[in-house]
């Protein structure tokens, strides 16, 4: 089984990145082996959408399980839709999560955390929307005993690919989430002309 972790940096030395569409790499661990492949985040500067754009990814690579600090509604759906559970770790190594994981000791994310805006949109300025991001809440996993990080060759499997069926799933969600968030940004858009037609006045 292969697990994906949010990560700072490119090896299980490096510390668990809390956030999941925005993570600066995901590493992708063979439970048995503990080889593992870093992956750049290609979504970390994406206007939006960067959540689901993620769990796609990890879909594609075939991963059993996802381990991060937080997860957004939206990846929450994708990743759900597709049958990949999340596991929550706050602090701590790659390696260490990997083995918090493996003893049991981490907590399944049973809801999304707090909606992040997307980069570029614009929303909030000035609005008081209050859209926070929400951390603190989750596990530690303890220091531990952890094994060397022997091997630091890339995992070199051949993904397993979603199901049409998952794949439907998913653009479903990514198309409902798109129609909200235009909602949100008409309805915002009407609130600012009326602000400004009543400065004018």
């Amino acid at each position: 089984m292969k697990v994906a972790v949010t990560a700072t940096g490119v090896d299980l030395n490096a510390p668990v990145d809390p956030r999941f569409g925005r993570a600066q790499y995901f590493i992708i661990v063979d439970l048995e082996t503990m080889e593992f492949e870093a992956i750049p985040n290609p979504n970390i500067n994406a206007m939006g959408g960067a959540g689901i754009q993620s769990a796609q990814l990890l879909g594609n690579k075939g991963v059993g399980a996802v381990i991060t600090g937080q997860v957004g509604p939206n990846a929450f759906q994708t990743l759900s839709a597709i049958g990949v559970p999340i596991y929550q770790a706050m602090g701590g190594t790659v390696a260490q999560a990997v083995e918090a994981f493996k003893a049991g000791r981490l907590l399944a994310i049973g809801q999304p955390g707090p909606s992040h805006v997307g980069m570029g949109m614009g929303r909030g300025v000035g609005a008081g929307r209050g859209m926070g991001r929400g951390r603190g809440v989750g596990f530690a996993p303890g220091p531990g005993p952890v094994g060397p990080a022997s091997t630091t060759a890339s995992y070199q499997g051949h993904p397993q690919q979603m199901s049409k069926e998952q794949e439907i799933q998913i653009l479903k969600t990514q198309a409902e989430t798109i129609g909200k968030q235009l909602e949100e940004i008409n309805r915002r858009l009407q609130e600012l002309e009326k602000e400004k037609k009543s400065e004018g006045k």
